[in-house]
C-alpha cells in the first residue's frame, strides 16, 4: 500500500519559513523523483518544486524559485521542503508528490495535503 504522509503544516506570518515533510512507503522511493504541488481554494493545483532520484536536479515553479529548497533523505525515505520568506499568496494545502516527472506535475502518486496559512 502506497502512502505519503505529509508533515509540518501551519500558520505563519509573512516572511516567515516552514519546513514541510514527506514520508513515503510503499514504492521505492530512492528510485522515483519526487515532487511538490500545492492547491490555494479555488484554484488549480499547482506544481512548486521536484526533485529527481539523487537530488542533484531540482526544479521549481517561478513563484517559489529563490524561496523555497526541496530536498530529499533517501536513507530516510523523506522529501521536504523548506520555504523561506513566505508571503499570504502561498496560502495553501501542499501535496507531496511521487513517481512521476520532476519538472511537471504528471505524478502517479499523491498525499493528502497538508494545510499551510499564511497571515499579512
Amino acid at each position: 500500500q502506497v502512502q505519503l504522509v505529509e508533515s509540518g503544516g501551519g500558520l505563519v506570518q509573512a516572511g516567515g519559513s516552514l519546513r514541510l515533510s514527506c514520508a513515503v512507503s510503499g514504492f521505492t522511493f530512492s528510485m522515483n523523483n519526487m515532487g511538490w504541488g500545492r492547491q490555494a481554494p479555488g484554484k488549480e493545483r499547482e506544481f512548486v518544486a521536484g526533485i529527481t532520484v539523487n537530488g542533484k536536479s531540482t526544479y521549481y515553479a517561478d513563484s517559489v524559485k529563490g524561496r523555497f529548497t526541496i530536498s530529499r533523505d533517501n536513507a530516510k525515505r523523506t522529501v521536504y521542503l523548506q520555504m523561506n520568506s513566505l508571503k499570504p499568496e502561498d496560502t495553501a494545502v501542499y501535496y507531496c508528490a511521487g513517481k512521476g516527472d520532476y519538472t511537471g506535475g504528471t505524478y502517479e502518486y499523491w498525499g493528502q495535503g497538508t494545510q499551510v496559512t499564511v497571515s499579512s
